[in-house]
């Protein structure tokens, strides 16, 4: 079976070959991250002789001669093959230029046929926001009829549901129906004010332990769960936040710091390479650092539940400190750290191999 082609961007190869300057295997790089050991040759070459990765900076002369060769002959072409719009009005010259996009450079063509860039791009968005309104305008209908159906009852998740069952589904966020279901004032019966409590205590928040210690979970992203910890820097203080899937014990968001504030937080949030959307409840212990306006504002914008751990019981948010010791004794424990920037290489490449190649007892891999 051929091997798939992958694409990396510059930040990867940049982490790999600091991973190789730090004194790790070049044959070690290569098999956890499923390499090529020519490719990671040719990234550390490419670092050493120009500091950069793209073909460009790392040709020969004799490949630049023919790469403008190329453009050269290309650009003939391009005459050639538009020659006739040349003395048409500008919506003909927009679309010509709009249907060989694909064939040719954009730039190159609005030089030929004498039509300033910008008024092409100008005219092109204008096209793509007639057609996102126009779509906009027939799915507000859509929702405004299901919802009329509903008794004014149904809200965005079971209306998201209902748009998937149509004879030509409809996949559309929910984030995107409530925001149509604002414009035209559509408002759920389920639908109440609600008071946000302001603690004085975070130990004292009106939110419930709405997980009841159920680490058992069968679907991805049905729950995540998260927790700090410390880890020495040359010889200070600084901490690392993880986001852990219970589903299957997934380190899906990290984040390394100087503080431990709300920011080392949503900067882990925002590290998850997944649909945030997806995920259903978020829990943790009750840590200020957790139990805040911005988490609750992110929380709120992807439609996250939210779970607090009892007071002072830690037994309820046994995964993510059951995970925390794990990353103690393998990782935080075993190296030496010089600055900042070395822990976040070190922890990339950890979590990596926590997620892809290390055995889990619980799950029984």
């Amino acid at each position: 079976m051929p091997r798939q082609r992958r694409t990396f961007t510059p930040e990867f190869k940049l982490q790999m070959v600091k991973l190789y300057e730090n004194g790790k295997s070049r044959a070690a790089i290569a098999r956890e991250y499923d390499l090529t050991p020519s490719g990671l040759d040719r990234w550390i070459k490419n670092h050493q002789e120009t500091g950069s990765f793209t073909a460009k900076d790392n040709r020969t002369d004799a490949e630049i001669e023919l790469e403008k060769l190329r453009k050269e002959n290309q650009h003939l072409l391009m005459e050639n093959d538009i020659f006739k719009a040349g003395s048409a009005d500008y919506g003909t010259k927009i679309n010509v230029i709009r249907h060989n996009a694909h064939k040719y450079s954009v730039s190159a063509m609005c030089d030929v046929l004498n039509v300033k860039r910008s008024t092409y791009y100008y005219q092109l968005n204008r096209c793509k926001n007639d057609v996102k309104k126009a779509d906009d305008v027939a799915l507000s209908n859509e929702i405004e009829r299901i919802f009329k159906m509903s008794r004014n009852n149904y809200g965005t998740r079971k209306i998201q549901k209902e748009l998937v069952k149509l004879t030509e589904p409809k996949h559309v966020s929910r984030r995107r129906i409530g925001r149509l279901m604002r414009e035209r004032g559509l408002v759920s019966n389920y639908t109440v004010a609600q008071f946000k409590p302001h603690p004085s205590s975070c130990n004292e928040a009106a939110i419930k332990n709405v997980l009841k210690r159920n680490f058992n979970q069968h679907e991805e992203l049905a729950v995540i769960v998260s927790d700090l910890t410390y880890v020495r820097v040359n010889g200070k203080w600084h901490y690392v936040c993880l986001f852990v899937d219970l589903f299957n014990r997934e380190i899906i968001g990290y984040s390394a710091g100087k503080n431990k504030t709300a920011s080392l937080v949503y900067k882990a949030l925002a590290s998850i390479q997944r649909n945030l959307n997806e995920i259903q409840l978020f829990h943790t212990d009750r840590g200020k650092e957790f139990d805040n306006q911005l988490i609750d504002e992110a929380l709120e914008t992807f439609t996250i539940q939210r779970s607090l751990s009892m007071k002072g019981c830690p037994y309820d948010n046994a995964v993510a400190e059951a995970t925390f010791k794990v990353f103690k004794t393998e990782f935080a424990n075993q190296l030496q750290f010089s600055s900042l920037k070395h822990l976040e290489l070190e922890l990339a490449d950890y979590v990596h191999w926590f997620n892809h190649i290390r055995i889990h007892g619980t799950l029984g891999i």
